[in-house]
């Protein structure tokens, strides 16, 4: 039952994207260097306390296998749990804890495997990526693959160990964020003519981008697995104005986005950058407009019928691949040269949520899977 032992260790260390997350990278990497692993960090370039972990076994550069997965889980506060989340609770086959599905279960399967195989030659690399704040915009697996110095090149395929109640999804969305800002000229309220009120042109900027949203839901792609095959759009935020009596010379827009697999984020910037450039709105007559790119989470589109799917598919609960409707760090992994399959004990059902948990017979089976890839991948001459 060391599998147990270590969940409920994971689960003590809070790691909630906003803390720290190198206590447990710290005690992660003592207990793979006592299984024999090698260590290397990659510290966050601004943040202190975060890092991200790789642990590697075998000879490096070997094409053997990737296993990701992140250290960090969402926040509580707020949520009825019925037990203390950071203490792991055992209620019939379940195990309670915030992050016992997503997915810090997935890391003590890979430690209970690593356990069985104490000893074993690594004719092969296996290659262990622990990443940090992937719940706030997989900003550490981003890291991570900017910072990517080894002289070997990364396993060819990767799993990452999200919660998938065993089924292998090869694609997903991506996500990515910008701010349109409007900078009008500001005036007394008792003359707005005088002024460019920015805030009436981010009315302009909404309904622009509100048609685009409505263009794009006609453009669909992989209808066979995407709950939902169009780029979906979401006005996130608007900010703007001075004071009740001053004409508003700035106002700022946050949309949010999700590009499908294979479609890059910045096709549909260029699409509203030039909506803007275009438009005859009024509201926007005389007003400057310009588009802050943020964060950007990458799509994820693996091919049907990799290697990695064939070893996968007889421990799968579906011999089909499927898509997620969430991302994950795998788009930001493929930049290290890997394939990868997002597979893993759980399920994102309860993922977030209080009382988040995972079946005690999935952990144990995620066991048995990752021990029987690595000997198939990494042990065998």
């Amino acid at each position: 039952m060391a599998v147990l032992a270590d969940l409920e260790r994971l689960i003590a260390f809070e790691t909630v994207s906003h803390l720290p997350t190198d206590p447990l990278a710290s005690w992660l990497a003592e207990r793979l260097e006592g299984l024999g692993a090698r260590i290397l960090r990659f510290p966050d370039p601004t943040t202190p306390g975060k890092a991200n972990l790789v642990a590697s076994f075998g000879p490096e550069g070997t094409d053997g296998l990737a296993l990701s997965g992140h250290m960090d889980v969402v926040p509580t506060e707020g949520q009825p749990w019925s037990s203390d989340p950071f203490v792991m609770t055992r209620r019939g086959d379940a195990l309670y804890g915030r992050g016992t599905a997503d997915m810090k279960g997935f890391i003590a399967a890979t430690l209970g495997a690593l356990e069985r195989l104490k000893g074993a030659t690594f004719r092969r690399e296996l290659l262990l990526l622990w990443t940090y704040d992937e719940e706030v915009g997989c900003m550490g697996s981003a890291h991570l693959a900017a910072q990517w110095t080894r002289q070997g090149p990364a396993p060819s395929w990767c799993i990452v160990g999200e919660p998938t109640d065993f089924q292998m999804l090869r694609m997903h969305p991506g996500h990515a964020a910008i701010t349109v800002r409007i900078e009008g000229m500001a005036a007394h309220s008792s003359r707005p003519d005088l002024g460019r009120n920015a805030i009436e042109g981010a009315a302009g900027v909404i309904d622009i981008v509100r048609g685009i949203a409505r263009e794009l839901e006609q453009e669909r792609a992989h209808e066979d697995l995407l709950e939902r095959p169009w780029v979906t759009v979401n006005v996130a935020g608007v900010r703007g104005g001075r004071a009740i009596n001053i004409v508003p010379d700035f106002a700022e827009v946050d949309v949010g986005f999700r590009p499908l697999p294979g479609m890059r984020a910045s096709d549909v910037i260029e699409r509203i950058r030039a909506a803007l450039r275009a438009t005859s709105d009024p509201r926007l007559r005389d007003l400057h407009t310009a588009i802050q790119c943020g964060p950007e989470v990458p799509s994820l589109l693996t091919p049907e019928g990799t290697a990695l799917q064939h070893w996968l598919t007889p421990h799968a609960s579906s011999h089909a691949t499927a898509a997620a409707s969430f991302a994950t760090d795998a788009g930001n992994l493929e930049r290290l040269g890997t394939q990868c399959l997002v597979f893993g004990p759980g399920s994102i059902e309860v993922a977030h949520k209080p009382d988040e948990y995972v079946e005690i017979g999935a952990l144990h089976r995620a066991v048995d899977v990752l021990t029987a890839l690595i000997q198939q991948r990494c042990l065998s001459a």
